[in-house]
């Protein structure tokens, strides 16, 4: 039996106290042996509860034996610097979303990883939702024939009772509403269903809230194998989680019921070439905890981790693009 890979969670805020919570049930595959948090006042009690050391620096981390990996759930503007840290320390990565808020600073942590041989992890936790993870194995059995288009949505009023101050609606780190904390999770998807974007247009704009940076966004991709995804996300609604694809043997659209930070299931609707509409209730799962398991059973070297580096630096290289048009107000090319 293998023995759990020790982590240290850099920073505790709200996803960080999340990661903590579920991976309590995962024993066996990965275990929290440190904290780092500069509001120290605010988790000591907490880590304490737990039995787990926690301090303000990430050198503790580095520096520590116990840690073979760390998982970063710390401003995004952080991202780069943290993780060449980290593979210096010969500790393996995963990484929040968005990797970074550059296509070569995505590059750079891929390759920097790749050339130590450590596993890099990503917080794309939709990927392992039940009806998720079925949809892409249809897609690349074939069974939705060829993938034409995608509309998605995700969004969420959880930031509006944040100080407007906060890291997470500053411009140099959320330039464009809510693309960063949710609309990359989609980005994310439809790279991985459509490969390498080709252009995109995206609007962002202020509409029913004083949030800095605009509370609702839509970009329109165009792929360069063609095929077409409609990302939108609000900041300013009650929250909805669609994600639909359209192929020419089939169609999937995929509903949360709930926030994944407590997940309760999901709806799933569907068709296939000349068959019914059919809709189907899926319960709950933890994906959160679920692609953590995935990274740590990938550092045992138990499994092959699913998000490559192409996807990585192909969906940072759209992110990228999107910001760059949100300002913008025109079609803008990927890089």
């Amino acid at each position: 039996m293998t023995h759990p890979v020790g982590i240290a969670l850099i920073g505790m805020g709200w996803w960080g106290k999340k990661m903590l919570a579920v991976l309590e049930a995962a024993p066996e595959d990965i275990r929290v042996v440190r904290a780092v948090e500069p509001d120290l006042a605010g988790v000591q009690a907490l880590c304490d509860s737990k039995g787990i050391p926690v301090s303000a620096d990430l050198a503790d981390a580095l520096n520590d034996p116990a840690v073979e990996a760390v998982v970063l759930a710390t401003p995004h503007a952080l991202h780069e610097a943290q993780i060449a840290a980290a593979v210096a320390a010969g500790k393996h990565v995963f990484c929040e979303k968005p990797l970074a808020l550059t296509k070569a600073g995505a590059q750079k942590a891929v390759q920097l990883c790749r050339d130590a041989g450590l596993v890099l992890g990503m917080g794309h936790e939709r990927r392992w939702e039940p009806p998720i993870a079925q949809m892409l194995a249809l897609a690349d059995a074939g069974s939705l024939g060829r993938i034409q288009q995608i509309e998605s949505n995700f969004s969420h009023d959880k930031f509006l009772t944040l100080d407007r101050g906060n890291w997470r609606l500053k411009a140099d780190q959320a330039p464009a509403g809510g693309m960063t904390a949710t609309g990359i999770h989609l980005l994310d998807l439809s790279v991985r269903l459509l490969g390498e974007a080709e252009s995109v247009l995206c609007v962002c704009e202020q509409l029913s809230s004083d949030l800095p940076q605009g509370d609702t966004v839509a970009a329109f991709v165009k792929f360069k194998g063609g095929g077409t995804s409609y990302v939108s996300a609000s900041l300013a609604n009650p929250f909805i989680s669609r994600f639909a694809v359209f192929g020419s043997k089939g169609w999937i659209d995929i509903r949360d019921k709930a926030h994944v930070e407590a997940p309760d299931g999901w709806i799933v609707t569907s068709a296939m070439a000349g068959g019914p509409i059919t809709t189907v209730e899926v319960g709950k799962a933890e994906p959160v905890k679920d692609n953590l398991v995935s990274f740590a059973r990938a550092v045992r070297g138990r499994e092959t981790y699913q998000i490559t580096a192409d996807h990585l630096v192909n969906n940072i290289a759209l992110l990228e693009a999107v910001f760059k048009s949100a300002l913008s107000g025109k079609l803008e090319p990927v890089s």
